[in-house]
């Protein structure tokens, strides 16, 4: 059974990343399921519309004969049809299809997207979307004085952001403005060890119940 239904927002930006985008699906249109509208009965909707509850050998044989590899997936009532360049459904049934490699997807405060990394070569990127990561930036700057080394270790616990690289990056970039005003101030830094730069691994998918199953 095709499995779409994220167990949290890390299982659906850690499919979504590292499961498609790392493997050449760039192309997405993503949407939301109305408040009342039954979120299964959308699944199933768009499953059938693009064949998606294939075997991966049978992707295989149709990407190998220059057609397009289409996955779906959705978290609460976000979702994402996203696919590989190639002959399919999807670019003739969908409209305002983007490019990620252009237009990042941006989710829960996230910012997916393909680009040139810091080494010059082309990578999947997970980072804090910008417009959020300014607003951490100014908080965690507003309370460097204000609060002790363990109050701000509590504070930097709290993010609910996956390390990917670039955002560890951007954690250390928040660090090293907490400390540059704490120096000023006269007080201790905040040591590094007060982020989560050890990326955790997730289970993507709810487990599918034996009775949903069956249905």
């Amino acid at each position: 059974m095709y499995r779409c239904e994220a167990s949290s927002v890390e299982g659906f930006v850690q499919q979504l990343a590292v499961g498609y985008v790392q493997h050449g699906h760039f192309f997405y249109v993503t949407g939301k399921v109305p408040e009342g509208k039954d979120v299964y009965a959308v699944d199933a909707k768009l499953m059938e519309r693009y064949g998606l509850d294939v075997s991966k050998w049978t992707r295989a044989r149709a990407k190998g004969k220059g057609g397009s590899s289409v996955q779906y997936i959705r978290c609460g009532r976000f979702f994402v049809l996203i696919a590989t360049a190639g002959r399919h459904e999807f670019f003739e049934g969908e409209k305002g299809i983007r490019d990620l490699r252009e237009h990042p997807i941006r989710f829960a405060g996230y910012s997916i997207s393909y680009r040139r990394g810091v080494d010059r070569r082309f990578h999947v990127s997970v980072r804090i979307a910008p417009d959020a990561y300014l607003r951490l930036k100014a908080y965690f700057v507003e309370l460097a004085c204000r609060r002790s080394v363990d109050g701000l270790a509590v504070e930097f616990s709290r993010l609910p952001f996956e390390p990917y690289a670039p955002v560890r990056r951007q954690l250390l970039n928040i660090l090293r403005a907490v400390n540059r005003e704490r120096a000023t101030a006269g007080f201790e830094p905040v040591p590094v060890t007060a982020l989560r730069l050890r990326r955790r691994i997730v289970r993507p998918f709810v487990e599918v119940s034996g009775e949903r199953e069956a249905a």
